[in-house]
């Protein structure tokens, strides 16, 4: 036999079973339709009518046999997809979770510990006792406690080693079926980042309130002065009224800072979408600077290209951020004489790059602070920058505007040296 002819008889056969298969669904449908016909048959009704029905007949046959078979289909699917849900295990599940899981019997046993867990706590596997592992009294207390009453229950937990983490620690009783022994479970979910944002909001809110209460102190304290022993004395009233105003301006200068971060931080997950020529910003900004410089005996040097360089971001924020740049430069590196302002366009490991610098050549910054340097209230040396009429927040505020304009600050100091802050902008792509 050929091939082909192998084929065919395949397919009727095959053909042959589906048609078989149906008759038997369709059983007790087909048994009533030969009853029928009978019954008509013998009561000698004509044939065309005998035909009507038997027509009708059959196309309920038609519409019986698939319905049926739809059914079983679709049972056949549900145990399938009941068959392979039992098939994934609880332990693969488990094991999937960002968060720690533990599960121990009523001796602190432990039964299982899924990886985020033995990453977390390492030495841990099965058969480690919870009360060797944990040796903190509160942690002692929760699983005796869940033991005991089998009540669900939390507390905070801190582990040290490793690394320094938070966790809250939920502690529940599970399900045990018949012939099992008892069996709990410890979840921890960590809170290390949302404590580390508390502590940032605490130090931000006493340091904020410390700037604030220094002036105002030293206000109540000259307007006593005033109203009291140089009511009439003109010549204190005058001094006493200039340092009155510093410390005002000084107040000013601090809450506009403070509302500048507000909102930056508010709309920090706004993309930029207007094209800046940075050449004409880093201009605008030297010109803008220049009698300051001039006050300060600095001369402030410019290798800008002629061209504009064109950069994605906020034209009044980037003038902002090198305001606060080139001011400090010339405050802070008044020593050096001279500033340098330069923008440059460079091949970087993102591809082009654009690079705005200020260089002053003053004291330089120790390396051990330039980590700090962008913190809130961070300063090398509180005298000077409250001398120099600083709050502590222009490069917090330089931060943040560079990190909604996906910019990078480099900055390179050696004391003696001077200091260079960089921008570094990545290039906005040609159109063709």
């Amino acid at each position: 036999m050929s091939e082909v002819d192998k084929g065919t008889t395949q397919k009727t056969g095959s053909l042959a079973g589906q048609v078989a298969e149906r008759i038997v669904r369709a059983r007790y449908v087909l048994a009533a339709a030969v009853l029928a016909l009978a019954l008509v048959l013998v009561s000698g009704v004509s044939l065309p009518v005998l035909l009507f029905l038997g027509a009708i007949l059959l196309l309920a046959v038609a519409a019986f046999a698939p319905g049926q078979a739809a059914e079983e289909v679709r049972s056949a699917r549900s145990e399938g997809a009941e068959t392979g849900l039992s098939r994934i295990s609880g332990e693969r599940l488990a094991e999937q979770l960002p968060d720690p899981m533990i599960l121990f019997d009523s001796g602190g046993m432990v039964l299982y510990a899924n990886k985020a867990a033995r990453d977390a706590f390492q030495p841990l596997s099965e058969d480690t006792v919870l009360y060797l592992r944990f040796r903190a009294p509160e942690m002692h207390g929760l699983i005796q406690g869940v033991i005991a009453d089998a009540e669900p229950r939390a507390i905070d937990y801190f582990e040290r080693l490793p690394l320094d983490r938070w966790y809250k620690v939920m502690a529940m009783a599970l399900d045990a079926g018949a012939g099992e022994r008892a069996s709990f479970a410890l979840l921890f979910r960590d809170q290390t980042e949302m404590r580390r944002i508390d502590r940032m909001r605490s130090d931000f809110i006493a340091n904020a309130s410390h700037e604030l209460r220094t002036p105002l102190a030293s206000l109540r304290g000259f307007i006593e002065t005033l109203q009291g022993p140089a009511r009439n004395d003109a010549a204190a009233r005058e001094r006493f009224l200039q340092i009155m105003q510093k410390q005002a301006d000084r107040m000013a200068r601090l809450i506009d800072d403070l509302l500048s971060l507000s909102r930056l931080e508010m709309k920090a997950h706004i993309a930029v979408t207007e094209s800046v020529d940075l050449a004409n910003v880093l201009n605008h900004v030297a010109d803008t600077l220049s009698p300051l410089a001039n006050e300060l005996e600095m001369t402030i040097e410019r290798r800008i290209p002629p061209h504009p360089v064109k950069v994605m971001g906020d034209r009044d924020e980037l003038i902002q951020v090198f305001q606060n740049l080139l001011e400090n430069a010339c405050k802070y590196g008044q020593s050096g004489k001279r500033v340098i302002v330069r923008l440059e366009e460079e091949e970087g490991s993102a591809g082009r790059e654009i690079a705005a610098s200020i260089q002053d050549f003053g004291p330089g910054i120790p390396s051990e602070h330039l980590p700090r340097l962008t913190e809130r209230f961070y300063r090398v040396d509180v005298e000077t920058s409250r001398a120099q009429k600083g709050t502590g927040l222009g490069l917090a505020i330089v931060k943040h505007i560079l990190t909604r304009h996906r910019g990078r600050l480099v900055i390179r100091s050696q004391v003696g040296e001077g200091s260079t802050f960089i921008v570094r902008f990545t290039a906005p792509e040609m159109k063709s």
